[in-house]
């Protein structure tokens, strides 16, 4: 089993801080993440993007918890839609194919059966838009797999992903990048693990 992680969420700004706890946990505990946003290449198709990286990741994080309604009164289903090839890609892929893995989440642990009661069954995870929440549940997950077997407790994680968000203005100072180039995947992702490199526990 490889350390790579699909992660299916929205991206917007209303997720932000669930999208850097996510991230921030994923390199704490020596995962790689992988998502739609960590190449811009104008040539190549959005979905090709996406299937290509969920063949190339063992394991899967889903958000489905985004089904409100827009101005046209209409709900998104990229979320439902990727982890429905990820799932499809377990089920018929090769060999390499099946050891795939995920953790799904919702806001509410039960609500998912009023809009994707196909997947009753799972063990589907509540976050509550909480970042705490969803390190704990992350941290548990991974350390379930084996993959990194002297991972901390999700409280020490939880405080040094705190610690984080205190240094993180520092360190772009210190990188001479700004909040704005923070919103950008590749420069989010390499100050992070700046900081992981550095991190006193």
């Amino acid at each position: 089993m490889n350390n790579n992680v699909f992660i299916n969420c929205p991206f917007d700004d209303e997720y932000k801080d669930l999208f850097d706890a996510v991230l921030f946990t994923l390199y704490f505990c020596e995962c790689k993440p992988r998502c739609a946003l960590e190449i811009d290449n104008g040539l190549q198709n959005r979905l090709d993007k996406i299937c290509k990286i969920i063949g190339e990741c063992d394991l899967g994080i889903h958000d489905i918890s985004r089904t409100e309604l827009n101005a046209n009164l209409l709900p998104r289903f990229n979320m439902p839609f990727e982890f429905g090839i990820f799932f499809g890609a377990k089920i018929y892929g090769g060999k390499n194919q099946k050891a795939k893995m995920c953790l799904i989440f919702d806001k509410e642990k039960f609500r998912f059966q009023e809009f994707i009661s196909d997947i009753s069954g799972q063990d589907i995870k509540a976050h509550s838009n909480n970042y705490k929440e969803i390190i704990t549940e992350i941290r548990h997950w991974i350390n379930s797999l084996g993959i990194n077997i002297n991972l901390p407790g999700s409280v020490a994680i939880i405080s040094n992903y705190e610690s984080y968000l205190k240094a993180r203005s520092q360190i772009l100072l210190g990188l001479n990048r700004t909040e704005e180039d923070y919103s950008q995947y590749a420069d989010k992702t390499q100050i992070i693990e700046e900081w992981i490199k550095q991190k006193p526990i």
